[in-house]
């Protein structure tokens, strides 16, 4: 089944509260206007297999969003893309790569099977299920772990899309 429009009752995300998770990859400032992730796996893929206290075969797309980014949307607003890998400990970092510490946290994780390329699961994510969820972003990383089932601008492609969550004042 191909996600070309994404709708209520084919994406419901499970709620999980992540322990911290030690990252080692490559990053690169870019914006909506100018999104170079292309550019970043690239630079990336080649060189994964140098991080050695990886704890999967699972890589990390993540994004880090200034407090302020999804208050307006402004597709010249620049954000943090990483490519990466979680691994068991920072102690052997390879030359040119970096580190991030994603804090622990509450995720709603979502379950998307399709082309990555297709934003209405983001669409429905943040115009349909946040709102009517009872909760609201947290300042926090966003990420997606692409498992042995991510295929590149293939439609039958599966990751899980983890968006940070905390409670709604109003609900609590």
């Amino acid at each position: 089944m191909i996600m070309s429009h994404v709708t209520e009752g084919e994406l419901s995300p499970v709620l999980r509260h992540n322990e911290p998770i030690k990252l080692i990859g490559m990053s690169q400032t870019m914006s909506q206007a100018d999104y170079s992730i292309g550019e970043l796996w690239r630079r990336f893929m080649p060189r994964r297999r140098e991080i050695k206290n990886s704890l999967s075969k699972n890589l990390i797309s993540m994004t880090l969003y200034d407090q302020a980014y999804f208050k307006k949307y402004d597709p010249a607003r620049k954000f943090q893309k990483w490519a990466g890998m979680a691994v068991a400990d920072l102690s052997v970092i390879p030359h040119d790569m970096e580190t991030f510490k994603i804090p622990a946290g509450l995720y709603a994780v979502f379950h998307y099977r399709g082309l990555s390329t297709d934003k209405s699961v983001y669409q429905y994510i943040f115009g349909s299920w946040l709102p009517a969820s009872g909760f609201i972003l947290d300042n926090r990383p966003h990420f997606e772990v692409l498992g042995e089932n991510y295929r590149n601008n293939d439609p039958d492609s599966e990751e899980e899309i983890w968006i940070p969550i905390e409670a709604s004042p109003q609900t609590v």
